[in-house]
């Protein structure tokens, strides 16, 4: 993060603005806006800028060259000037008083940056492209303007004036969260947004005194499948559920930057697994998530790929259906899936594979016991999760029952993020090619003819990562 976001209230604070052209008279309008005392030093004067004067009691022209002793004590400064030199006297001046300054299309010389606003006051939502590509900001904020309605500022105006009611008839704090969301995204906003005004604020009332009565303080678990790396694949009902959250639990195989996608005020606890290196049993695990919605928290179980293929969901849902707890289950994009096809492999092919095995390289004992014979039967794809320490006894042992030692298999480090790689191989080599790498997990196997289709259909290349 380059720069920290923040709102500052100006409202009567003395601001200075340098520079007096039509750049200039959109940052004074924008501080006009927010209530502040505007002075602006220029030896030439825009008719925009004299007009803004004329409209805005608040605004100060004195038309004169800038000189440091211009500035005093203003809570920001902004400079507009097409001259270098005055620009970096402003901003020189300024970052020796302590005082935020900036420079328009200058980001070296800032210390704050103005962004792209979209404003339905109250509510105000601002996006930066920390002075990089100032466009590219405007054109997110065209995005965000379509997708916020103009009466966003009124609905918020209402929340406040009921804000009060609320926090006295609903508790505890969670509650209250949860009532908020449900109203301010539900049927009650919806008629805010086409005009019925009255009926939504008579709606709003009945639900308060609905919901005093028969508040349910019990809590639910969403077991959410993460997917397998990359956050454009989570599904829009984990994304949702994930901001909903007052919990997340989430395991070793969640990406930074899916779990950066969870509620910020969320609590976050972590409980990933590896091999011999557990931070909580999985028994301990089913029991914090039901201890956790028993205590009127909503869960969100984030796991890596989806939770049902060796991902223990079942296990975790047992427990919450003996102890009565409520829940919900979100697929995910399985390792298998998203892996292969990041890596242009696809999983059946007419001239290749009819059918598809998902195996894990070891059982709940760490031991690697399968059907030998059924996995080396051909025309078949294996795929192999959890497959990396016992490699070579699953290369060994496909060959020692009939499988062709030629037979080709991959190995997908972090498929589909950009730290993917993937290692092509025989049954033969495979386990020889590893050992003068340096794999990181999660890692993926896939064996059978298949991987042969790799050179020519591969499209995902992050940064040349193909051996």
């Amino acid at each position: 993060m380059e720069y920290f976001p923040l709102f500052i209230d100006l409202k009567n604070k003395n601001c200075l603005v340098v520079g007096a052209g039509e750049i200039a008279a959109r940052k004074i309008e924008l501080l006009a806006k927010a209530g502040a005392n505007i002075t602006v030093i220029a030896p030439k004067i825009s008719t925009a800028v004299t007009q803004l004067a004329d409209n805005h009691a608040q605004i100060n022209i004195i038309q004169k060259a800038f000189a440091a002793t211009d500035i005093n004590q203003q809570r920001l400064i902004i400079s507009a000037t097409n001259q270098t030199e005055v620009n970096r006297l402003v901003a020189r001046t300024a970052d020796s008083n302590n005082i935020p300054v900036n420079v328009v299309d200058n980001p070296s010389l800032c210390s704050f940056i103005v962004p792209a606003i979209i404003d339905r006051s109250p509510v105000i939502a601002a996006v930066s492209s920390g002075g990089t590509s100032p466009v590219l900001a405007r054109l997110l904020r065209t995005k965000l303007e379509s997708l916020i309605p103009p009466a966003f500022g009124r609905l918020a105006q209402l929340a406040e004036k009921y804000r009060s009611a609320v926090k006295e008839n609903i508790n505890p704090p969670a509650q209250r969260r949860i009532f908020w969301e449900n109203v301010l995204q539900g049927s009650i906003a919806e008629l805010f947004f086409s005009g019925k005004e009255t009926e939504a604020e008579a709606q709003l009332q009945a639900a308060i005194q609905q919901t005093a009565k028969t508040a349910d303080t019990s809590g639910e678990v969403y077991l959410v499948g993460a997917g397998p790396g990359d956050p454009d694949l989570l599904t829009f009902r984990a994304l949702r559920l994930m901001q909903q959250a007052d919990v997340v639990v989430y395991d070793r195989l969640v990406s930074a930057e899916i779990l950066d996608l969870a509620r910020r005020d969320a609590e976050k606890i972590y409980v990933g697994k590896q091999r011999n290196n557990h931070s909580l049993a999985q028994e301990s695990i089913n029991e914090l998530l039901a201890r956790l919605a028993k205590a009127g928290k909503r869960v969100v179980r984030l796991k890596g790929g989806d939770p049902f293929i060796f991902g223990r969901g079942g296990e975790e849902i047992e427990t919450l259906v003996e102890q009565h707890i409520n829940f919900q289950v979100v697929p995910g994009i399985t390792a298998a899936s998203g892996c292969a096809t990041y890596a242009g492999i696809p999983l059946t092919h007419r001239d290749h594979a009819q059918s598809c095995t998902f195996i894990t390289g070891h059982l709940k004992d760490g031991s690697i016991n399968l059907n030998w014979q059924q996995l080396v039967v051909p025309k078949q794809t294996i795929v192999i999760y959890m497959g990396l320490v016992g490699l070579d006894k699953i290369c060994q042992s496909m060959m020692q029952y009939g499988a062709s030692p030629e037979l080709p298999i991959a190995l997908i480090q972090q498929g589909t993020s950009q730290s993917q790689r993937v290692i092509i191989g025989t049954l033969d080599n495979m386990a020889q090619k590893v050992r003068h790498e340096d794999i990181q997990p999660p890692t993926l196997i896939i064996i059978g003819s298949v991987v042969s289709l790799h050179d020519s259909l591969k499209w995902f290349q992050p940064e040349k990562n193909v051996r």
